[in-house]
């Protein structure tokens, strides 16, 4: 009896191991919502780029598709996939349904799809790594517009709410995990505060556009145009409005060294480079110079989310700061 019970249990083990045990093949299936438009490849940057080592791009339409195929020669070895192909232009709910009808092994998730992600759903996050804030023209020259905007906005609210709170409150352009100060600057709403900013303006410079470049963008900012028009602000919104007094935007943290990581991007929105700092008191001196005249307003800091395709093992294929890393991954037979 022994015996026979200690065969099943050798079996089971042999039958789990040989399940869960990396083996070649197969193809990736991703989708993404951007469209690089680009006749090459991007040989810098977030997602794409990142498959350079490993991958081999053996097929490039822009804005489409592309195709990596498995680099023999990589210098961590052959990745176990045989190729990854990433097919653009997705809008993220076509793309949860992709992931659900196992169209696709790896989608990108909005807040309200993290969120709400039934449980035996894999998921992957980064690290807090997208900075979304307000940045304002040159030409809104009176630093007691900005303020009170700055002053006027309902983080909380649009955290609870429209991003399920995913990510963190921010006031800062470095997160936390970076710089480790960002919980010094300040936060919280304070229309009163605001009011009295705008009380003495005239009409003409109380009357803002506001723009914002992804869909998935309008309810924030349309959020924000209601916190402005409390504080006596009036404030349009439109998409991809290039001459807009203010851009709701999204920039990458790139780099853990935060210097580096401020200084980019310090250059991304526009800001002056910031100064010399060598030790933490020097970099959040740095970092309150480029916040102190209220340019820019920095509002969250989001993680990146995936959802994944339970075939999908190894992982998780992505680094803290976001980059795919799908060297490691296979894929389970007999599964789509």
């Amino acid at each position: 009896m022994f015996f026979r019970w200690f065969a099943l249990l050798s079996a089971v083990m042999a039958l789990a191991a040989a399940a869960t045990r990396p083996h070649y093949g197969g193809t990736l299936r991703v989708e993404v919502e951007a469209s690089v438009e680009t006749a090459d490849p991007p040989q810098t940057g977030p997602g794409m780029a990142d498959l350079s080592g490993a991958f081999l791009v053996t097929r490039w339409e822009g804005g489409r598709v592309a195709v990596y195929s498995a680099n023999e020669d990589a210098p961590g070895g052959r990745p176990f996939l045989d190729s990854v192909e990433i097919q653009m232009g997705r809008p993220l709910r076509e793309q949860v349904i992709d992931l659900e009808l196992k169209k696709a092994d790896v989608v990108e998730l909005g807040p309200s799809e993290v969120r709400r992600a039934p449980a035996p759903r894999k998921i992957w996050t980064s690290a807090p790594v997208r900075l979304l804030a307000l940045v304002f023209s040159e030409r809104i020259s009176d630093a007691r517009i900005r303020e009170a905007l700055a002053l006027a906005v309902d983080r909380s609210a649009i955290h609870n709410v429209l991003l399920q709170r995913q990510g963190e409150i921010t006031g800062a352009l470095l997160p936390q995990w970076i710089s480790g100060y960002a919980f010094l600057f300040p936060t919280v709403a304070d229309i009163g505060r605001a009011r009295g900013l705008t009380a003495a303006l005239n009409p003409q410079s109380r009357a803002l556009t506001l723009s914002f470049e992804a869909s998935a963008l309008r309810p924030i900012a349309e959020r924000i145009a209601l916190n402005a028009r409390d504080a006596g602000l009036g404030v349009s919104v439109s998409q991809r409005n290039t001459g807009a007094d203010i851009r709701l935007v999204e920039e990458r943290i790139a780099d853990r060294q935060p210097l580096r990581a401020l200084t980019t991007l310090a250059a991304a929105v526009g800001l002056p480079q910031p100064a010399r700092a060598d030790t933490p008191e020097d970099l959040y001196t740095a970092e309150r110079a480029l916040l102190d005249a209220y340019r820019i307003i920095p509002l969250f800091h989001l993680p990146d989310g995936y959802g994944v395709n339970p075939r999908v093992k190894g992982g998780p294929g992505i680094t803290p700061l976001g980059q795919w890393r799908f060297s490691d991954l296979w894929l389970e037979t007999g599964r789509q």
